[in-house]
């Protein structure tokens, strides 16, 4: 049976590949989406003109969904740079009694190490106190008091583990399930599976912010690369400044009325080209011309946040298009509020090799407002219940110290989950009581993502595809639903 159910999900590939080629579209259009735009910023109303095929929305390869769906919707807010759980959700006061101390060889013996290799290994206590939140009691470091607000709407995944620890491939193996670039991202693995709700956005955006630090590794655009999945389902990066794409505004000194007579041409260009070659890749082509030329008018809307009420923008603390975190999470309310399927919002500048105790401070008074404000939000409007909020980076942080900071640690870290059939105020798994190893409900990258397609309605080990000879999915080879977070 699930050999026919992944034949299903194989064959509507091959039809969608019929209509849509990565290689050939990139190809031939230059540089993707951004000149895509470019094209379609030449039309007054549609690309395609009377006698055109209508454009063809992607319904999603998931047909029926494999198990009831708690959620339709991803919000990832990413902490790029690894966020100490020991600062932030992981309070260890044996750590902080042995402050100073040797760590224990029985812990670290043939453990990886970033850049502490054939270093003394020293305790490193926690910088800054925890406290109590909501009527679940969930503990959390003073320097998040707004998430300390909701915090009877988190659960506090403290068992988390992952494979890689350098930031790139961790970056690709938690985005990828793998740590070779090349793969889907997950986002571009949900788009496919379940299409989107959205006819005048792309189903999978991303965005970037960076805040006041110094630490600032780059984020590749491959990040979010569709892999072998053809390229509609590449996620689009929105810039956090100025225009969210380039090229939608109507160039100066255009009228209406050439943009006409241009786009007119190129479709009947396009349509002899069809004619000629049987292409059918360039009816993919108009279709994004299609998607662009949406965008036109929903991008500058949509990023018009003048439009909220003061009492929201205020809440998130958020005035206008600005580039930092708390614009982009007001901004990744208003796109799933349109349909987006997957949000992916990635804000830098938490690898804290140094200088922890006031950098993790910094860094947190960037993301605590805006991140409970998303909650809340979220929430109060009915859509906390289908969207899943994902807080967290790539791995955690040492317990033994780095100078006045604490190395790259993947054997135990913490990541928040909430909305979208999660049970809220609660905490899941554990690590040992230096915060070194996950050793309570270990919880792998690859059960995270085979939780989170769980909850979008879609089995991980059915939704794959046939591509070099085998069959690919998000999860690789393995990965369990956590089931004792869900509701």
């Amino acid at each position: 049976m699930k050999e026919e159910q992944a034949l299903l999900v194989t064959d509507d590939l091959g039809a969608l590949r019929e209509r849509v080629s990565r290689r050939t579209f990139l190809g031939r259009s230059g540089v993707g989406l951004g000149w895509t735009a470019l094209a379609a910023l030449l039309g007054p109303r549609r690309l395609l003109a009377s006698g055109s095929a209508p454009v063809e929305s992607w319904p999603g390869a998931v047909r029926p969904l494999h198990v009831p769906a708690r959620a339709k919707r991803v919000i990832h807010l990413y902490q790029a740079g690894g966020p100490s759980h020991l600062e932030l959700f992981d309070w260890k006061p044996k750590l902080a009694e042995m402050h100073g101390e040797p760590m224990p060889e029985s812990m670290t013996r043939g453990q990886p190490i970033a850049q502490l290799q054939g270093q003394e290994l020293r305790c490193f206590a926690p910088q800054h106190p925890f406290a109590r939140y909501g009527d679940s009691g969930q503990e959390m470091s003073s320097l998040l008091p707004e998430l300390g607000g909701v915090a009877d709407e988190l659960c506090i995944v403290r068992s988390l583990h992952t494979e890689q620890i350098n930031h790139d491939p961790a970056h690709t193996f938690m985005n990828t399930g793998v740590q070779i670039s090349g793969r889907p991202a997950a986002g571009s693995w949900v788009w496919y599976g379940l299409g989107s709700e959205a006819e005048d956005l792309p189903g999978f955006v991303v965005l970037t912010s960076q805040g006041r630090g110094g630490q600032m590794q780059p984020i590749a655009a491959r990040q979010w690369h569709s892999g072998f999945l053809p390229g509609r389902f590449q996620g689009v990066h929105f810039r956090s400044r100025g225009d969210a794409v380039l090229y939608l505004r109507r160039p100066e000194g255009t009228t209406r009325k050439q943009q006409r007579d241009v786009v007119d041409a190129v479709r009947e260009l396009t349509a002899a080209r069809a004619e000629a070659v049987d292409d059918a890749e360039l009816a993919a082509r108009i279709s994004q011309y299609e998607m662009a030329f949406r965008m036109q008018t929903s991008v500058p809307e949509l990023t018009d946040l003048s439009s909220e009420p003061e009492h929201v923008r205020a809440l998130y603390g958020a005035e206008e298009l600005d580039g930092s975190f708390a614009a982009n999470c007001l901004l990744a309310r208003r796109l799933v509020e349109r349909g987006v399927r997957f949000v992916q919002l990635y804000h830098r500048d938490w690898d804290h090799h140094s200088r922890i105790r006031d950098d993790v401070a910094l860094k947190a008074r960037e993301v605590d407002r805006p991140s409970a404000a998303l909650i809340r939000d979220l929430k109060q409007r009915g859509l906390l219940d289908e969207t899943l909020v994902i807080w967290g980076g790539e791995f955690g942080r040492t317990p033994m110290a780095q100078s006045d900071g604490r190395d790259h640690h993947i054997k135990g870290f913490s990541v928040l989950l909430a909305g979208g059939g999660i049970r809220g105020g609660v905490s899941w798994g554990a690590t040992d009581e230096l915060g070194y190893h996950a050793v309570e409900h270990p919880v792998s990258v690859h059960d995270l993502h085979a939780t989170m397609l769980h909850l979008l309605g879609i089995d991980h080990e059915r939704l794959t595809v046939h591509h070099l000879g085998r069959d690919f999915r998000l999860t690789d080879v393995s990965g369990e639903v956590v089931e004792g977070i869900l509701t």
